[in-house]
């Protein structure tokens, strides 16, 4: 009975606790050349690894209150760059940017992490 009281006590403290991301998903995930009005103007899978900057777009849904979530870029399974980025609301919009290098041609991906680091999307992508 005691373990009863304490799960149901816990399952109602992170049911409440605001920013809490159980519920976060990734809607809408792209590799993009740029970010307008909110919105990608393109969805790449390759492209050329002289173009110098690409851009991650997320549609995050599910939030309940504020918190986070984390644009792991990867480069052949090694991290390149980690961008915290802020949710404020249950269905919002997001990018993150890197800078590319030309001998970066190769298997690329950005995790998508909540708050509590746990994966909740992956895009991947190839550099040629």
């Amino acid at each position: 009975m005691l373990k009863r009281s304490l799960l149901i006590g816990l399952m109602s403290l992170l049911l409440v606790t605001p920013g809490f991301a159980a519920g976060l998903s990734v809607a809408e995930g792209v590799i993009t050349t740029q970010v307008v009005d909110h919105a990608p103007i393109d969805e790449l899978e390759s492209y050329p690894a002289q173009l110098g900057k690409l851009f991650c777009f997320t549609r995050i849904i599910g939030a309940e209150g504020e918190t986070t979530v984390t644009h792991v870029w990867f480069y052949q399974d090694q991290e390149m760059a980690r961008i915290d980025l802020p949710v404020r609301s249950p269905s919002w919009r997001t990018y993150s940017s890197k800078n590319i290098l030309p001998q970066w041609a190769g298997d690329w991906k950005v995790q998508v992490l909540d708050d509590a680091g746990l994966e909740i999307g992956v895009i991947p992508f190839k550099l040629l």
